[in-house]
């Protein structure tokens, strides 16, 4: 009995805490799917923090274990130069995160291709060709229309994402709540 309780108050806070974070992903995507610039600066400039953050870390390592070893300091310098960088001019950023992602989708689109050919005689396995097209159209696009269009695909690719993410974490979050 006592086991049961646990379940449905873990079924309640699931509940609650997915339809909160469902509905703010929800409306983060859409403002990404309808202002895709303002999203692809947005990614930008967070990504431009992560990395001198990650330089800082790094330099803080190196200060501790290796204060005299020039080598050592490449790396916190390379990240923050470029964190910074990114800062200063955040188009150059959502251009490079879209050339990423356009090199991303290829290797996927080749991964998926390769694993739907070992797949070929079972069920379904014309799926992840399916899966290997859409990569490769969708970085087709990323690089026919690099850099100009990258400004507005990268928010909308990352608004869509935070779209269906919060309308899934929403989904289930309703579903739960009538299980409790």
């Amino acid at each position: 009995m006592n086991q049961l309780f646990l379940e449905q108050e873990m079924l309640k806070r699931f509940s609650k805490h997915s339809i909160i974070e469902g509905i703010i992903l929800v409306i983060i995507g859409a403002i990404g799917i309808f202002v895709p610039t303002l999203m692809s600066l947005t990614v930008s400039l967070f990504f431009g923090w992560l990395l001198i953050f990650g330089g800082l870390t790094a330099g803080y390592h190196a200060f501790k274990s290796y204060k005299t070893k020039w080598l050592a300091w490449l790396k916190p310098f390379i990240l923050i130069v470029t964190g910074i960088l990114i800062l200063i001019f955040p188009l150059m950023g959502v251009e490079g995160i879209g050339l990423l992602l356009a090199v991303y989708l290829f290797i996927d689109a080749f991964a998926s291709f390769s694993f739907g050919f070992e797949l070929r005689p079972l069920k379904g396995w014309v799926w992840m060709l399916f899966n290997g097209v859409t990569s490769a159209v969708l970085a087709a696009i990323f690089l026919i229309g690099w850099p100009l269009d990258t400004l507005w695909l990268v928010g909308l690719f990352v608004g869509i994402s935070l779209f269906f993410d919060g309308f899934v974490l929403l989904a289930l979050g309703i579903a739960s709540r009538k299980k409790s």
